[in-house]
């Protein structure tokens, strides 16, 4: 019996580590590299991260052999605490020169039981020319553009790169870069790599601008000048080369000042096209895209129920700031509740990616097809020079009666005299009841004017008298939902809907607007029920009162 409680026993061990192992998230071998487009001669930097503490060693590397130069390697660990949880991250750096130029693929490589995923590398070869133009002096510096002729408030791509062969004080600076008329953005941080110049290693400290003239004509970049101090290897013989066995040791001492400059660099700058529409922003990028997203799903959407739009523009070779508000929707049949705008700006290889997000909660107030525009975004397109436009297709909400709002919802918009799939002789059968208990009523009413006063009966349920107390504690307490809740009690013992009072009284009407957008908004601000209760206060009474009890009023006092 003890074997078999053994065996039992090792058997539930195994299972609940097999359970435990597969509950437990996989390790990955995350890769990726600081640039995927380098010239020839230039160095990149592979980054390859795992958040598997059990691994150690270093990634088998000799995939890399065929096509790169492995310059250095290193390992970073670190180790993080959050919410109790303790979470270990490994990198490794590794500093890659590709052998030759074209598209070359960096291999996926292997660290125990992990795989990195392959990445594309795009190595561009240098012409001959430049290279016979490469200064021999220990610090240089050059500065280039993509393009030679941009539109004006179009991107021109700046690049400002210094190449030393000698180390640097930290001392070194670069005069700050400004240009007449034109908008500047850094795209990104700096960078640094390496470049084999002449069979010379040269460090790489690289800028990249995106410039944005604002006014047609020449321009000119103008030159940028750099100035560091330089770290020489001066020998110095030491105590050995007394005894007849000199020894030449190196020591870094402070050199002299280096100031370099970059050639200044002309811009042609083209006006807006004639072709291009009047009184439409002008918008010159290489590509615009918008997407909308809803939430939730429109397919199901009854009135009263509250719709978050999203609307997403998205510019390459644009600013942000330069994206101009999105097209609102504007329908009868949708309350409209706007957040504010976000706007980001996203550096990549051909430039900056500028981005616009705005959303909108959209309420309902009638059922059936509910038509919504579409959004048509006008832009030139500077790679192919012409017109272009970026659309959303219009769409239709099929919006559905909400059994929990049909005591403020009208009949129909139009007053017709049918109702969209229900038969028309129950409201006719309707019409006939109503009259004639309506002339019942008006004899009965007759009747009793010549018999004698009888007491009333008391009304059940709570008095006008508490229900509009309930409504001013709520409103001034600035509590949107029991404000609603009041508002619902003091409407049904009104002659009219509240739809009717706020149709009638303009001050009613955007105190509900204000109230339903507490209610549907998701802004999330302060909802004040000061201006709700001075409406209800102040609502004028109708041409004719009737008495909801059914009473007629006194007689006067002093009749004539």
């Amino acid at each position: 019996m003890s074997r078999l409680h053994t065996v039992v026993i090792a058997w539930l061990l195994c299972l609940c580590a097999w359970v435990a192992q597969a509950d437990s998230p996989a390790s990955t071998l995350q890769a990726s590299v600081d640039r995927t487009r380098v010239n020839t001669g230039e160095t990149v930097e592979l980054t390859l991260e795992s958040d598997d503490a059990t691994l150690f060693g270093k990634p088998d590397m000799s995939a890399l052999d065929a096509d790169f130069e492995v310059r250095d390697t290193r390992q970073l660990n670190s180790l993080t605490t959050l919410d109790g949880n303790v979470h270990a991250t490994t990198r490794w750096l590794i500093t890659l020169m590709p052998r030759r130029s074209g598209s070359i693929e960096i291999p996926p490589l292997k660290l125990g039981e992990l795989i990195s995923q392959p990445i594309a590398l795009q190595v561009v070869e240098v012409e001959p020319s430049q290279d016979q133009e490469q200064k021999l002096a220990p610090v240089f510096m050059e500065a280039s553009l993509d393009q030679d002729t941009v539109y004006v408030q179009a991107q021109a791509v700046l690049t400002v790169r210094i190449y030393h062969s000698v180390s640097l004080f930290d001392d070194s600076s670069l005069t700050p870069l400004q240009v007449p008329d034109t908008r500047i953005e850094k795209l990104g941080d700096t960078r640094t790599y390496e470049k084999q110049i002449n069979g010379i290693r040269h460090g790489v400290i690289e800028m990249r601008y995106a410039l944005y003239p604002q006014q047609s004509g020449d321009m000119t970049i103008p030159a940028q000048e750099f100035s560091a101090t330089m770290v020489q290897d001066i020998p110095e013989v030491s105590q050995a080369a007394a005894t007849g066995q000199p020894a030449v040791a190196t020591s870094p001492k402070p050199g002299k000042l280096m100031r370099v400059m970059s050639a200044p660099l002309p811009l042609k700058v083209k006006p807006q096209p004639a072709n291009y529409p009047a009184n439409i922003p002008w918008l010159p990028a290489r590509s615009i895209s918008l997407s909308e997203n809803w939430s939730p799903d429109p397919a199901h959407t009854q009135i009263g129920d509250s719709l978050t739009r999203t609307l997403i523009a998205k510019a390459e070779g644009l600013s942000s700031a330069q994206l101009p508000p999105l097209p609102a929707t504007e329908v009868s049949a949708l309350r409209r509740y706007p957040d504010q705008p976000q706007l980001s700006n996203q550096p990549d290889e051909r430039g900056l990616v500028g981005s616009r997000e705005e959303r909108e909660a959209l309420v309902p107030n009638r059922p059936g097809d509910i038509e919504i525009p579409a959004v048509d975004l006008v832009w030139w397109n500077t790679l192919e020079d012409h017109l272009e436009h970026s659309a959303l297709p219009a769409r239709t909400l099929q919006v559905s009666i909400n059994p929990a709002l049909s005591v403020d919802m009208p009949v129909s918009d139009n007053a017709g005299m049918t109702l969209i799939g229900v038969p028309v002789w129950p409201w006719q059968l309707s019409t006939v009841l109503l009259s004639f208990t309506t002339l019942l009523g008006f004899g009965l009413w007759w009747r009793a004017r010549w018999q004698p006063a009888l007491t009333r009966v008391a009304q059940a349920g709570p008095s006008p008298r508490s229900v509009l107390d309930d409504l001013k504690r709520a409103s001034l307490a600035n509590d949107s939902q029991a404000t609603r809740q009041a508002l619902d009690a003091w409407a049904r013992q009104q002659p009219e809907t509240l739809a009717d009072m706020a149709a009638r009284f303009v001050p009613l009407s955007d105190a509900l607007d204000g109230l339903n957008g507490a209610l549907y908004s998701e802004t999330g601000t302060l909802w004040l029920g000061e201006d709700l209760w001075k409406a209800v206060k102040a609502l004028p009474a109708v041409e004719k009162p009737v008495d909801p009890n059914g009473g007629e009023s006194l007689p006067p006092l002093y009749p004539k």
